[in-house]
């Protein structure tokens, strides 16, 4: 790919599309690399946060045993052969009896790489909201509340920076309207736009091998990859190309993410940007040296992709990932 390939890789990247996995640069070692496969390996939670224009928010009285009379955010796990939209469409129909649409991505929230739940902020398009006269099963009923009153007892307290999150971004949207795209990938892995910054000066973390790429790194299911969460693998491919020791990485959010869920194909693959510095920057100008012939430092020269870079840098206009 020259110069120009990687310009538009970055641009589509920046504006949340999906891009096709054809192989990972970086793979944990010591276990074969299992397809990521709901109900075995994976678990996918959907979660969708609805506010109105009375700054109410949607929430729904648990049926479960175990939480049985409790209020939460419609959420559940995805089912094979969903994507992640169809998820969170169902989800909500069963719990709350409306339709939706998503309107953003609003947070990643992770375990590991074996569960992962994805936020959405969402509006009602139809339906009818669900009464105590249908409870079942799936909720008792569903109702709106005032975002600083919310009923008591609440299933879990980790909604509350949610509807938080979801409002102020309502307020000012943070980063761009993303959305999943339909595309296949076989594990669950990262798209990284890991970048290096001096001044006005931008360079990109590319992957050499065949066609010049962003670099992929695979998510494992080992005990060591699930403590470590998804960023394990971000700091596995990092040293292999860099010496980490005298560097800060840090993992600034997600850019965009991809799934299909069709035909038994349940990975993702998540397009993470990734800061790379100096811990004593002093005179240092240029970006830590490669020490791997499958990496190389490319400099970004189009001005208008170098400010999208550093305001996103700059701005923390992405979705955050959360442990």
């Amino acid at each position: 790919m020259a110069s120009e390939g990687l310009e538009g890789t970055l641009t589509a990247v920046l504006g949340g599309q999906g891009l096709r996995v054809q192989d990972c640069d970086s793979e944990p070692s010591g276990e074969p690399l299992a397809p990521a496969t709901l109900r075995k390996n994976v678990c996918y939670v959907v979660l969708a946060v609805f506010l109105n224009e009375q700054d109410e928010v949607l929430l729904i009285q648990e049926a479960k045993k175990e939480c049985r009379g409790s209020w939460y955010l419609p959420a559940g796990r995805m089912e094979p052969g969903e994507t992640i939209v169809e998820a969170l469409q169902r989800e909500v129909k069963e719990e709350a009896g409306l339709l939706c649409e998503p309107l953003t991505l609003l947070a990643f929230e992770e375990r590991g790489p074996s569960w992962i739940r994805f936020v959405f902020l969402a509006q009602h398009t139809g339906g009818l909201l669900k009464t105590t006269e249908e409870a079942d099963a799936e909720s008792l009923q569903a109702a709106w509340y005032p975002r600083t009153a919310l009923p008591t007892p609440l299933r879990a307290h980790d909604i509350l920076s949610l509807v938080e999150l979801a409002a102020q971004y309502s307020q000012r949207a943070r980063h761009p309207p993303i959305l999943p795209q339909e595309l296949p990938c076989s594990m669950v892995c990262q798209r990284l736009v890991a970048l290096f910054t001096s001044a006005q000066t931008v360079w990109v973390l590319v992957g050499a091998a065949g066609m010049p790429h962003l670099p992929i790194t695979a998510c494992g299911f080992t005990p060591m990859e699930q403590r470590g969460g998804i960023k394990m693998a971000v700091v596995r491919l990092l040293q292999e190309c860099l010496t980490l020791h005298h560097l800060t990485v840090e993992t600034k959010g997600l850019l965009g993410l991809q799934h299909l869920g069709r035909n038994h194909i349940d990975g993702i693959c998540l397009n993470v940007l990734v800061m790379v510095a100096f811990r004593n920057p002093g005179v240092q100008n240029e970006p830590p040296k490669v020490r791997s012939e499958n990496y190389f430092w490319w400099k970004v020269m189009e001005e208008d992709l170098k400010k999208q870079l550093l305001q996103r840098l700059q701005d923390s206009s992405v979705i955050p990932i959360n442990r």
